[in-house]
């Protein structure tokens, strides 16, 4: 900050204002596109989440781009996860099984590669874990 008290500091120039305003709605567009983008990237490969994503492009949308965020919720495909989310924090079970799988999987295969660090054979099957865990304590959709 410049140190200086409130009522001394400049006040920014309205061109200023709006031009950041639309720097920061341009930002959350950008975020939520890519948000999708890598969704529907975990449509064909099964490493990559799909929800998640889905509900981090929900949220981006709804801090930029409203009208994206109304078509994400009532879309055919991407809403009822999204809403299921929104409401109760939900996760559909068939989802539970097939991530802990994959992470299991994941954290399996990552050990028979010993190029990978020691500390990354363990500390990522770790997090897997923690995620896990937390994954099955949420209510099912």
């Amino acid at each position: 900050m410049t140190g200086l008290p409130e009522h001394q500091r400049p006040v920014p120039s309205p061109e200023r204002v709006a031009l950041r305003r639309r720097l920061t709605v341009l930002a959350w567009r950008a975020l939520a596109l890519t948000c999708l983008g890598l969704g529907l990237v975990g449509v064909a490969l099964p490493v990559v989440p799909t929800v998640p994503f889905l509900i981090a492009s929900a949220w981006a949308a709804s801090k930029g781009w409203p009208a994206f965020e109304i078509w994400l919720l009532n879309h055919r495909l991407f809403g009822p996860p999204i809403v299921q989310w929104r409401r109760h924090g939900a996760i559909p079970r068939r989802i539970k099984w097939l991530s802990s799988s994959m992470m299991a999987v994941s954290a399996i295969g990552m050990q028979f590669l010993p190029q990978i660090p020691l500390w990354l054979r363990l500390g990522v099957p770790a997090v897997m874990l923690a995620v896990g865990i937390w994954l099955w304590h949420r209510p099912d959709a």
